[in-house]
């Protein structure tokens, strides 16, 4: 008869206090990100209906001022928080040219090589090119939606190649 050897149970292992606060950072992280989302979209929600009324109570003088907006520029000033992220556009100030005094954060400051704005039709576009570490000539191209008050259009993340839809509401 053969002897059957007893394994020894051995105590659950514990992680590291570094392992743990690596954990923790990474959770609480996450955590903040999916606030953000979440309070970007319920701010989103509730600007869309707030709009809704007053398009429905809206005066036909109203009504001409808002289509007239549609191709103002100057509705570009303020800052748009990217639905998607912390991710901020600034825009400060627009010149006759359509060139724009423009930031962007994540959260720190990124250098914006070129922002312009344009209308093509009744359309309002902005433009703006990133040249810094790990934003080697990404772009952003967006255009103005009046009636959602947003920026819609796409980034081009030129390090990665790769192009992605994105939304940014204004914040303030």
């Amino acid at each position: 008869m053969s002897k059957r050897k007893s394994k020894k149970k051995q105590p659950p292992r514990e992680s590291s206090p570094s392992k743990r606060r690596r954990g923790l950072k990474i959770s609480v992280g996450v955590a903040a990100l999916a606030a953000v989302a979440v309070v970007a979209v319920v701010l989103h929600v509730g600007r869309d209906k707030a709009h809704e009324e007053k398009k429905e109570t809206a005066t036909p003088a109203e009504s001409a001022e808002v289509e007239e907006s549609k191709g103002n520029l100057q509705a570009l000033i303020g800052r748009w928080l990217r639905v998607d992220g912390g991710y901020i556009i600034e825009i400060r100030s627009i010149s006759a040219n359509g060139r724009l005094d423009a930031g962007y954060l994540n959260p720190r400051p990124i250098n914006v090589s070129r922002a312009e704005a344009s209308r093509r039709g009744d359309e309002v576009r902005v433009f703006m090119e990133l040249q810094d570490v790990g934003y080697p000539g990404s772009t952003y191209t967006l255009t103005y939606d009046p009636q959602r008050d947003l920026l819609r259009g796409v980034y081009f993340h030129a390090g990665l190649s790769q192009t992605f839809d994105v939304v940014f509401i204004r914040t303030e």
